[in-house]
């Protein structure tokens, strides 16, 4: 009796440690040191949430930028995808990220590539095939990296110049504003966060 009477003790004593003081100890603390990170690094504009500083969102309009290709298609849905056809199935298939996993002999990321590739030198008249950064053509592990390489940004300053009047000087300095270094130092490579560039551009022009 005296080792059960122990052992329930001991149980209780590890379910307020660990179930109860340690989560609201760290939750506090991350509230408290890093409120932001902790509350999804959320981005606003006029006020109002507009995403995710971690997060990756589809941008079709050629005032903007164009992040990278996405095999999650960045969990977007729209309302009709969610209700279910005559079948009693939908579109939406949960919130997740990843990559496509196709391996570069596949057909089908080739014809994908080839079609994106296509779309955009239609849209980017003035660019070269052989010059376009590899990461506008191919999605991220995660499927939702918000961010660009300098060089696959800066490729689309002319048309996103024309779509909307500002200047390429104006636009490379956007860039270059939010253009993070590696991080440490030594890790990764220099990326450009596309929502707050893209953001920065809705309130220039006024939407």
């Amino acid at each position: 009796m005296k080792t059960f009477i122990r052992a329930v003790l001991m149980s209780l004593v590890f379910i307020v440690l660990c179930g109860i003081l340690y989560p609201l100890g760290i939750t506090g603390i991350s509230q408290l040191v890093f409120n932001k990170q902790a509350n999804g690094s959320i981005i606003k504009y006029n006020g109002k949430p507009a995403g995710s500083g971690l997060l990756g969102q589809a941008f079709s309009d050629m005032r903007f930028f164009h992040g990278r290709v996405s095999s999650v298609n960045y969990n977007t849905y729209k309302p009709e995808d969610t209700k279910p056809d005559r079948n009693g199935k939908t579109a939406y298939e949960g919130i997740g990220s990843g990559s496509s996993n196709l391996a570069p002999s596949n057909p089908a990321l080739a014809d994908r590539v080839k079609k994106d590739l296509e779309e955009f030198l239609k849209a980017h008249p003035d660019v070269r095939r052989e010059d376009i950064p590899a990461d506008l053509l191919t999605s991220s592990g995660s499927g939702l990296d918000p961010n660009l390489s300098p060089e696959a940004a800066k490729i689309q300053i002319p048309a996103i110049s024309k779509a909307t009047g500002i200047s390429t000087a104006d636009l490379e300095k956007l860039v270059t504003k939010y253009t993070e270094g590696r991080s440490l130092g030594i890790f990764g490579e220099p990326r450009v966060n596309i929502l707050k560039v893209n953001l920065e551009i809705a309130g220039i022009i006024k939407l």
